[in-house]
């Protein structure tokens, strides 16, 4: 039987805050709640047709991470619906699955990425300047190639528009030395883990993106995007091979 997908979501009597390019936030006085709608998002345009169960693929991905990496401070409290608070229960149906119960953080205005092929963003600036984010980098690589090491790649977030990549100093100084030093660190802690995990499911993660918030003064807080589709590219590793051979030879 088909299901109809899950593209907008209103909740009577729950104060919706906002609707994100994929995400319905609402508040819950001391919380957040998340809803990962069927909603499909490309460079920040959301397409016409939505994909049956795509959020509740979204939503388990989130906490899946989150989970995994809940030495690090985050603001994930909870996906499992049957903790969610009373005034929730009635919308079972809406909500089992595709959301999460969230603290109130204050995201950082920079998006932490760790690269560890050359695509996207990053193959355009080689291009230009054989550098990302002011490293520089062997000449001759391909769209594809594999970087001799990981390397840290900031962006500034935007709410409108695409995400601009940016240095290490620039970063300082929207950070501060301090805040700009451990989020870099604990970037590379974190896309080393996802590697271990993925690796052995043999897909080959071309850059990963674990967005950092503030929980507090002194922690810095994972938000969604770490490790999903979107903040992370993953593809088989023999199918990127092929490709990049039929492409450049």
């Amino acid at each position: 039987m088909a299901v109809s997908p899950q593209s907008f979501l209103d909740l009577p009597d729950i104060k919706k805050l906002r609707s994100g390019k994929v995400r319905e936030v609402f508040d819950l006085g001391e919380t957040l709640l998340f809803v990962a709608t069927d909603r499909l998002s490309a460079f920040d345009v959301i397409l016409p047709d939505p994909i049956p169960h795509k959020g509740a693929v979204l939503n388990q991905l989130s906490a899946f991470w989150f989970k995994r990496f809940s030495k690090v401070k985050n603001h994930f409290v909870t996906a499992n619906f049957d903790e969610f608070p009373k005034e929730l229960q009635a919308f079972r149906p809406q909500l089992a699955g595709r959301s999460m119960i969230v603290r109130k953080t204050k995201p950082l205005p920079v998006e932490c990425v760790v690269r560890g092929y050359l695509a996207g963003s990053g193959w355009k600036e080689y291009q230009e300047s054989q550098s990302v984010c002011g490293i520089k980098l062997p000449s001759g690589l391909k769209l594809a190639s594999q970087l001799p090491e990981p390397i840290f790649t900031p962006a500034t977030k935007s709410d409108t528009g695409h995400d601009l990549n940016i240095d290490m100093n620039e970063c300082r100084q929207i950070l501060g030395n301090e805040m700009a030093e451990r989020v870099c660190d604990l970037s590379f802690q974190m896309a080393n883990s996802k590697l271990a995990v993925t690796c052995t499911k043999s897909p080959l993660t071309w850059a990963t993106s674990p967005s950092t918030g503030m929980a507090c003064s002194l922690h810095s807080a994972c938000l969604p995007g770490s490790g999903l589709p979107a903040g992370a590219r993953y593809s088989p590793e023999f199918a990127v091979r092929r490709w990049s051979t039929s492409v450049h030879g």
